[in-house]
């Protein structure tokens, strides 16, 4: 197949990031991991379980507040909840730091590839010449995501990829480098390396998000950029 998967320890990767050293032909363009306050926004939802908790407390709390008890009456009526909700979300946020600090995704000259897993280390290669597409989503302060659309009947299961998956694709699950700093310069690199490994010339176009897929945790007021060959 077109797409290879190989499971190991990272920590005895030949090269870091990668499933075996790369031929003396190829070398790396760029290499990163997602950022992990942005990962947590974005592929975990961080902010919004904070509001959804905060608003559990006030929930728990209106009786005494809009009674005017004293504040111990207030704590009791939180002490379930507070302590669950501070659980929560330090489980979350370690979660997410943790798949940032496992993931590493790299760009050679030839191909993309993804080290992912947190317990069970996978990667997986991804040849420029099975990429169709690659949608860049922009995030607040720089970072985002960018996704590649495979070509022809190639597909990775989309629990072996999460977070670094599309939301919402599950029939044809779509490659995502997630939450990566200075997105628009890497799908840059990306484009350049594309174009070189295959002779052919990329474009570069704004393009909006289909209606019939957009989702809330989909949305973005920037249009994402579409690079396709031509």
């Amino acid at each position: 197949m077109a797409i290879e998967n190989s499971g190991h320890e990272y920590e005895f990767e030949p090269q870091f990031g990668l499933p075996e050293r790369l031929p003396s032909d190829e070398f790396i363009v760029w290499q990163g991991s997602p950022d992990a306050g942005a990962l947590a926004a974005s592929a975990f939802h961080f902010n919004k379980l904070i509001m959804y908790f905060a608003a559990l407390i006030l929930v728990c709390a209106w009786p005494a507040l809009e009674s005017g008890a004293g504040m111990m009456a207030i704590l009791m009526a939180i002490k379930w909840i507070a302590p669950l909700a501070a659980i929560g979300l330090i489980s979350v946020w370690l979660l997410a730091s943790t798949t940032a600090r496992t993931t590493v995704y790299t760009i050679t000259n030839k191909r993309v590839v993804m080290r992912l897993g947190i317990v069970l280390t996978v990667s997986f290669n991804l040849p420029f010449k099975q990429l169709a597409s690659a949608d860049v989503r922009v995030l607040p302060k720089g970072f985002g995501d960018i996704t590649l659309a495979l070509k022809g009947s190639d597909r990775i299961g989309w629990v072996h990829l999460w977070p670094s998956v599309r939301p919402w694709r599950f029939t044809k699950p779509e490659p995502t480098l997630r939450a990566i700093p200075d997105v628009q310069l890497v799908a840059d690199k990306l484009r350049d390396a594309w174009t070189q490994s295959t002779g052919q010339t990329a474009n570069a176009s704004a393009v909006q998000n289909d209606p019939k897929e957009d989702r809330p945790s989909d949305r973005h007021d920037n249009r994402p950029l579409q690079v396709r060959p031509i």
